[in-house]
């Protein structure tokens, strides 16, 4: 972890803090769906180590699935371009669907997603985030679910990443520049 904390420029939530509002946020959407058995909707890869602890903090019966979007590419900043990677192996024809992002930046990426499962007729889309960055929105987006709100600086950890690595960081650090630059 040495290695990787010489690239923190400061931590912007901790681990606990994180856990806590996974917590509340799992108790919330186990409550709303109680009676829907919803289909969780992982966005890979930024999402998976959010979408294990909120299903583990979710006392009900559901389903995980998982797509793979991209407009970064090895850029910090979004291209604008979205490209579907991996696509769903279930059907979400008539299903609740819960759409589980690590960060909502522009907006552009997931409201080409929703867009896209929408054609595919669910009887609902929700969407629940771990982060959103509003100060960055492009389009006219509002996640359902929202674990924090935070300022318009380049994060990693708790599965964000910039090149594939800091993923592994058990909380949400800003970078330093100089580590993209």
């Amino acid at each position: 972890m040495n290695k990787l904390m010489a690239d923190i420029q400061e931590v912007l939530l901790t681990k606990e803090e994180i856990a806590d509002k996974v917590q509340e946020l799992g108790k919330e959407l186990a409550a709303e769906y109680s009676d829907k058995r919803p289909l969780l909707i992982c966005v890979l890869k930024g999402a998976l180590i959010f979408v294990a602890d909120l299903t583990r903090a979710m006392d009900i019966p559901l389903e995980v699935d998982f797509m793979a979007v991209s407009s970064y590419g090895v850029s910090t900043k979004s291209s604008g371009v979205v490209r579907i990677l991996k696509d769903l192996e279930t059907g979400i024809e008539n299903r609740h669907v819960l759409i589980v992002e690590d960060i909502i930046d522009t907006g552009l990426t997931l409201k080409y997603l929703i867009e896209n499962l929408r054609s595919r007729k669910p009887a609902s889309i929700k969407i629940c985030t771990l982060l959103d960055k509003p100060s960055r929105r492009r389009v006219q987006l509002q996640p359902d679910y929202c674990g924090f709100e935070i300022p318009d600086k380049f994060v990693i950890g708790y599965g964000l990443d910039f090149s594939e690595i800091y993923r592994n960081l058990p909380f949400i650090g800003v970078l330093k520049p100089e580590a993209y630059q």
